[in-house]
């Protein structure tokens, strides 16, 4: 099997796929960055991490192998469990395990495993087709610099004979452009006195036109009015619920009713987690905002009530 390929492309879809009995890779988004060292812009993308110590089978990575390779659940899974105690012996062996463009896994000192991540591919797929980007600083200042520095080695050098032939000219170019400072203020002044003039008379006929309309307007007796108080309830939107701590999926929609009620009554948060794929009605023990909160409720319940709960990520 090509559980690494299968790993992948479950990636780009969700945020935890599950290895029975071995561990989970999960993954988490981030913004987009800024290296000021070297100028790089990166786009949005997902970290990819691992945990052991998610290990119950959620039917996730199971059932997708089992489609694509057109075989049975329990053959993927018999498949799947043997491949798992190999990776094992490897990693007792000091070997390392290389999931293809995902990461490397190996045995620290504490026996426990480590994952390093290939940062290879962006499993963000609303970044699809976008790269890093490199910009290039800007240098005014040097610029200037180095002009200022060609100006003091090349002097400019003129000749007496260029100097007699070139002193009447600048005097009929300061002439021109006086010449033309007279012609232009003395039109501005015409056309400043025009308008000054035009306002005054506006000025004029809007007075005129205000106290006409003051003597044949009719005033009444208008006191203040006192407006009722308003008071306004402002209610934070809660944080979005994705991630559910299942605790059982049945076929008909009242016996999952039913599961909630008596999570209910046992002190659970319980609620309903929607249908799945296979038409199953989906209950939670709870429902979380945020990853690590999920999967720390999880192991408790795991170790404490059901070791077949599991969690679902819908983000």
């Amino acid at each position: 099997m090509r559980t690494e390929h299968y790993i992948e492309e479950l990636l780009y879809r969700y945020n935890c796929v599950v290895i029975p009995a071995f561990g989970a890779f999960l993954t988490q988004k981030r913004a987009a960055q800024l290296d000021e060292n070297t100028n790089t812009f990166t786009p949005p993308s997902k970290i990819v991490s691992f945990n052991q110590q998610v290990k119950s089978n959620d039917g996730l990575l199971v059932t997708y192998i089992a489609t694509a390779e057109k075989s049975t659940y329990e053959v993927v899974l018999e498949a799947l469990t043997k491949e798992v105690e190999h990776w094992n012996r490897m990693l007792k062996l000091g070997q390392n395990i290389k999931f293809g463009s995902v990461g490397e896994l190996s045995l620290n000192q504490d026996d426990k495993i480590e994952f390093i991540p290939a940062n290879k591919i962006n499993y963000l797929t609303s970044s699809f087709g976008l790269s890093s980007v490199v910009a290039s600083p800007v240098i005014r200042e040097v610029l200037k610099e180095e002009v200022v520095t060609l100006e003091q080695e090349v002097p400019f050098i003129i000749t007496p004979e260029r100097r007699r032939e070139t002193t009447f000219r600048p005097l009929l170019k300061y002439a021109a452009v006086a010449l033309l400072a007279i012609s232009t203020g003395l039109t501005g002044l015409r056309y400043y006195n025009t308008t000054i003039a035009m306002q005054e008379i506006a000025q004029q006929e809007a007075q005129e036109q205000i106290s006409r309309s003051i003597q044949e307007a009719t005033f009444f007796n208008t006191a203040p009015l006192e407006l009722p108080s308003l008071s306004l309830d402002i209610i934070a939107k809660p944080a979005s619920q994705e991630h559910f701590v299942i605790a059982g999926a049945f076929r008909i929609e009242k016996n999952a009713n039913r599961k909630i009620e008596e999570l209910k009554k046992e002190g659970y948060n319980a609620s309903y987690a929607g249908v799945n794929k296979y038409g199953l009605h989906q209950v939670a023990y709870a429902s979380f905002s945020e990853v690590n909160e999920g999967l720390k409720f999880l192991n408790k319940i795991k170790t404490t009530v059901s070791a077949d709960a599991w969690m679902l990520s819908l983000k």
